[in-house]
């Protein structure tokens, strides 16, 4: 597998064959250069890392449940390790800064810090491998493209956009196809 600068790749499916097969398809993809891109186009010039990891509907069912309440597979799940957003956009494109209950908001050692001279670690996102290829199949093109497409939308929710209302949608949406775009992939959603 080769080594990404700024992500922590973890592959975990069912078997170690399947765990192969994932890991050759997504060294097709530079994965580095969506980070980038994606950063790029939201504003955001700092190094960063991140983690990915990417595994089955079972995997990503369970963390759904566990961390969202909700008992159903999903194509990527996002968690922030901010404690606001750290991208420049109006407020109803962005996830609520979140407070933790009974703290104020200057209370000492309540947030995550970067220590000085490291680079800043945004979170982390899984994605179902199953579940991208199911729709790349329904949209009608490969799975190089859903992977992009998904992975940039869980690097947008890292550094702060939420897609719960339209505004946020839209905005995502926008910076998605531009990254498909500038990596020579044919956008395809509105």
């Amino acid at each position: 597998m080769q080594e990404h600068p700024s992500i922590e790749l973890y592959v975990n499916l069912n078997d170690d064959s399947q765990n192969t097969q994932v890991e050759q398809a997504l060294s097709t993809i530079n994965l580095d250069n969506v980070v980038t891109r994606t950063l790029e186009l939201a504003g955001i010039t700092q190094p960063v890392m991140l983690t990915l990891l990417i595994t089955d509907d079972a995997g990503i069912r369970d963390m759904n449940k566990q961390y969202r309440e909700q008992d159903k597979a999903t194509d990527v799940l996002s968690f922030p390790l901010l404690e606001q957003p750290i991208v420049q956009a109006p407020e109803d494109q962005l996830w609520p800064p979140r407070i933790e209950e009974g703290a104020e908001a200057t209370e000492p050692g309540t947030t995550f810090v970067t220590p000085p001279g490291m680079v800043m670690n945004l979170g982390d996102i899984v994605i179902s491998w199953p579940t991208i290829l199911l729709q790349a199949q329904t949209a009608g093109h490969d799975y190089l493209t859903e992977m992009i497409y998904l992975f940039s939308h869980g690097i947008l929710h890292l550094i702060g956009y939420d897609d719960q209302t339209e505004a946020g949608y839209q905005a995502m949406v926008g910076i998605q196809q531009a990254v498909l775009q500038t990596m020579g992939q044919k956008a395809y959603r509105s």
